[in-house]
């Protein structure tokens, strides 16, 4: 019954999820993000427009969350909030107003329903999708850093081969070139 009433409210409920996750960007970035819909234009936009649409339909389908299809969704959003300026917690907060927005949505009928059993286990599925996506997170962090680490260690070798190509093999430099003290004196 929730499934059926969330699938028929489906495009309202998105764009207020949507319209949620542009509130946590400042306001250009925002304008920028809720203004263009051409997927060209505007990536960031349509990704994660792209990715909190796979999200909900697999949520209210009741799609395993450990799933790949799954997975391919989470990752097109918080990829993209991973190399943000983002803390963690804002990073990965995209999803907790989803929560919101199913209740408002489903408010009326779900007391006359009695559907707040259906409705609490949707919300314990998106909480267990904030843990999956912490995980999701802290991959995409790492990957991040390593590559900034070979970044690091690239240009130093660089540096250095350009300082070899210039002065020589260092091996060859005398203790005065190679800034060592003079014990000949």
């Amino acid at each position: 019954m929730l499934a059926d009433l969330l699938n028929n409210r489906k495009k309202l409920v998105l764009q207020k999820w949507f319209d949620a996750v542009l509130e946590t960007y400042p306001a250009d970035g925002r304008r920028f993000l809720s203004n263009q819909t051409n997927r060209f234009r505007n990536p960031v936009g349509a990704s994660i427009y792209e990715g909190i649409d796979g999200l909900y339909q697999r949520l209210i389908d009741g799609t395993d969350l450990e799933s790949p299809d799954f997975a391919e969704f989470l990752d097109r959003i918080v990829r993209i909030r991973a190399v943000q300026e983002f803390s963690p917690s804002q990073a990965l907060g995209f999803l907790f107003p989803l929560k919101t927005v199913i209740r408002e949505m489903v408010k009326q009928e779900s007391r006359a329903n009695g559907l707040g059993e259906e409705l609490l286990a949707l919300e314990r599925r998106i909480d267990r999708l904030v843990l999956l996506s912490f995980d999701k997170y802290m991959q995409c962090r790492e990957r991040l850093f390593e590559i900034r680490i070979r970044e690091i260690k690239d240009s130093t070798c660089r540096t250095w081969e350009r300082i070899c190509r210039k002065y020589g093999d260092p091996a060859t430099w005398s203790d005065a070139e190679q800034g060592q003290p003079d014990d000949t004196r």
